[in-house]
C-alpha cells in the first residue's frame, strides 16, 4: 500500500446520503466539493428508507404546531423545542427543494380532479403528513441527488473511500484548533490519501451496525461518531438506539424493512394464533411510537418463546396493497409470502441512532470547521426517541443550515497547513484477518444480548467487561497491521459500543428508547437531562 496526496478541496463531505449530497449541491456553485462514499454511492441509509418525509401540507386539518407537539411527545422530554420548531417549519420548503432536484413524490387526485401530494400517516403522528414516493422514498431521493451531483463540475464523487482519521490542527502540533482534512483509504486503489480542506462535514449515518440484527447492515458502522470522538468532540444521548419494530423475519431476507406506513394504513400486529396484542401495551395500538411497539413485540416473543410476530394487512384489497406498497409486496412475493393473503413475519431490529456528535443549530461541532449533519449528529430534534419520517427531514434542514453557516464562516477559517503523508512503515499485512470477523461477531452479539431493547444494570456491566478486553485486542491489532475497510469499521464500532454502554449506565431511569428493568420509571426528581460524554472524562 502506498500513500498519495490529493489536491486541496474547499469542502470535504464524508457520506453520500441525503444529508451529504444535499449539502454538496447547495455549496457546489461557490466551492470545490469532494463527497466520499464508503461503498457505492447508493449504499447509504437514505437509499433504503421506505416511509417518507414528514412535512405539513394539509392546511385544513394539520398544522406546524401539531407536528411540533407530536415530535416533543415522542422525544419524551429531551427534544430541544427551538430545534424542533426550526426543523418542522422548514418541512414544506425542503420538499419543494427536492422536487426541483427531480424527485417525483406520489400524488393523488382530489374530488375536483386537482393533483396534490398523497400523505401517509405513521406512528406518533396525529395527522397524515408523510410525503412519499410509493414505499421507496429514500431510493427516489437518493437517485435524484446522485444524478444532480454527477452532473455538477464542482463536485467530485469518490466511491469506495473510507475516512481513516480526521486531521486537526491540534494533532499537527499547532497552537490553534481547527479542522485541516482527513486521511482516507481508497479501497479500489489500495492506498491512503491525504485530503486537505478548510471545511470537513461528517454525514456518515448512524451506528446500528453495532447490533447483530440491523435494518442498515452495510453502512451504519458509527464511523463519523468515532472519528469525531477521537478528534475531541463531545457526543450526546448515545443510549437512545431506536429499534424498528417490523423487520422481515425470513432466512433469505437480510434486514428487509417493513415500512411504518403498513401500520399507518391499517396493518395489525398479531400473534401466531391471530390475536392482536398491542391493546395490552398502548391505547394507540399499532400507531404507538416505535419504542413502545418494539418493546411490546420483544416482550411477546420472549414471553411466548416464539421466533416472531406477524404484521397483517391482508384485510385490505390487493389493489390497495400493490398500489401503496409495491416494493414490499414484490419482495415478500419473491419469498412466497403473498401479503394480500398472508400476514408478514416480523421482528425488531436496530434501526436508528438518536444520539450522536453534539452540534448546534448550524450543524457545528466542537472543532471549528468540522460539521455534522444527518443521523451522525445529535441536533436536539429527536430527544429520547425519533418520530417516524423526521429523519430525512432533519437531513435536508440541517444540510441547509450547514450551507448557510459555511458560507458565513469560510473566509475566516485558516487554510490547511502542510500535512505529512500517512506513515505505514511500522506495520505489515495481516495473516490473521479472521480475527476481525471473530471480534466483529462477538461485539455485535453481546451488544444485542446485553444492550438491546430491554436492559439491566447487570447486563450493561457484563457488556462493559467484555468490551474492555475486546477494545484492547482491536487496538493492538490496529497498531500492528495495515488498515482495511473492515478493520476501520471494527475500530469505530468498538468505540461506539463503549459510548452506548457508558451512556446507558449513566441514565438511571427509563425514558424513550432507553428501558431498564432496574429503573422502569421516569426520574422526576429533576428536569430531564441529556447525556453528554466528553473525550477524556467520565460521564
Amino acid at each position: 500500500m502506498t500513500a498519495h496526496t490529493l489536491n486541496n478541496y474547499d469542502v470535504l463531505i464524508a457520506g453520500s446520503g441525503g444529508a451529504g449530497l444535499s449539502l454538496a449541491l447547495h455549496l457546489a456553485d461557490s466551492y470545490r466539493v469532494a463527497v466520499l462514499s464508503k461503498f457505492a454511492l447508493t449504499e447509504c441509509s437514505t437509499y433504503y428508507a421506505q416511509g417518507g418525509i414528514s412535512a405539513v401540507f394539509d392546511d385544513q386539518y394539520d398544522s406546524i404546531e401539531s407536528h411540533i407537539d407530536d415530535t416533543l411527545i415522542a422525544g419524551a422530554g429531551l427534544c430541544d423545542p427551538d430545534i424542533v420548531q426550526l426543523t418542522v417549519s422548514q418541512g414544506r420548503n425542503s420538499i419543494e427543494w427536492l422536487r426541483t432536484q427531480g424527485v417525483n413524490f406520489t400524488e393523488r387526485k382530489t374530488k375536483n380532479g386537482i393533483k396534490e401530494l398523497h400523505l401517509n400517516r405513521e406512528g406518533g403522528h396525529s395527522h397524515r403528513r408523510i410525503v412519499h414516493t410509493d414505499d421507496a422514498t429514500g431510493k427516489a431521493v437518493s437517485l435524484s441527488l446522485i444524478e444532480r451531483a454527477q452532473q455538477h463540475p464542482n463536485i467530485d464523487l469518490l466511491e469506495h473511500h473510507n475516512v481513516v482519521e480526521l486531521i486537526t490542527a491540534e494533532k499537527l502540533g499547532l497552537s490553534t484548533q481547527h479542522i485541516c482534512g482527513a486521511y482516507v483509504l481508497d479501497n479500489k486503489a489500495d492506498c491512503i490519501k491525504t485530503i486537505t480542506a478548510k471545511i470537513v462535514v461528517l454525514a456518515t449515518g448512524g451506528a446500528n451496525k453495532v447490533y447483530l440484527y440491523s435494518t442498515n447492515p452495510h453502512t451504519s458502522s458509527g464511523d463519523g461518531i468515532a472519528l469525531a470522538w477521537r478528534a475531541g468532540c463531545r457526543v450526546s444521548n448515545m443510549e437512545f438506539m431506536q429499534f424498528h419494530p417490523t423487520c422481515l423475519y425470513h432466512p433469505s431476507a437480510q434486514s428487509f424493512l417493513i415500512s411504518e406506513a403498513v401500520r399507518g394504513e391499517g396493518g395489525h400486529l398479531i400473534l401466531p394464533d391471530g390475536e392482536r396484542f398491542m391493546r395490552r401495551y398502548d391505547e394507540r395500538m399499532e400507531l404507538a411510537p416505535r419504542d413502545i411497539v418494539a418493546r411490546a413485540i420483544d416482550s411477546e416473543i420472549k414471553k411466548l418463546g416464539i421466533d416472531c410476530v406477524y404484521l397483517d394487512i391482508s384485510h385490505k384489497p390487493r389493489e390497495f396493497i400493490q398500489k401503496h406498497f409495491p416494493t414490499i409486496y414484490s419482495q415478500c412475493l419473491e419469498l412466497d409470502i403473498d401479503i394480500s393473503q398472508q400476514p408478514i413475519p416480523v421482528v425488531p431490529a436496530a434501526h436508528y441512532t438518536c444520539g450522536g456528535v453534539l452540534t448546534d443549530r448550524n450543524a457545528r461541532t466542537d472543532i471549528p470547521g468540522l460539521y455534522a449533519i444527518g443521523e451522525v449528529a445529535c441536533t436536539g430534534l429527536h430527544g429520547a426517541n425519533r418520530m417516524a419520517s423526521n429523519s430525512l427531514l432533519e437531513c435536508l434542514v440541517f444540510a441547509e443550515q450547514a450551507n448557510q453557516d459555511i458560507r458565513r464562516q469560510f473566509a475566516n477559517l485558516p487554510e490547511p497547513p502542510a500535512i505529512p503523508a500517512w506513515d505505514e512503515s511500522q506495520v505489515s499485512d495481516s495473516d490473521e484477518e479472521v480475527v476481525i470477523a471473530h471480534n466483529w461477531d462477538e461485539l455485535r452479539r453481546f451488544m444485542w444480548d446485553y444492550v438491546g431493547i430491554v436492559r439491566t444494570s447487570k447486563r450493561l456491566d457484563r457488556a462493559m467487561n467484555r468490551l474492555v478486553l475486546l477494545k484492547e485486542e482491536i487496538s493492538e491489532y490496529y497498531g500492528q497491521f495495515r488498515v482495511t475497510s473492515d478493520l476501520l469499521e471494527l475500530r469505530n464500532l468498538v468505540i461506539v459500543a463503549e459510548l452506548i454502554i457508558r451512556s446507558a449506565q449513566h441514565r438511571k431511569e427509563s425514558r424513550g428508547l432507553h428501558f431498564t428493568k432496574d429503573h422502569p420509571d421516569l426520574d422526576n426528581s429533576q428536569p430531564p437531562q441529556n447525556t453528554i460524554l466528553t473525550p477524556g472524562q467520565n460521564p
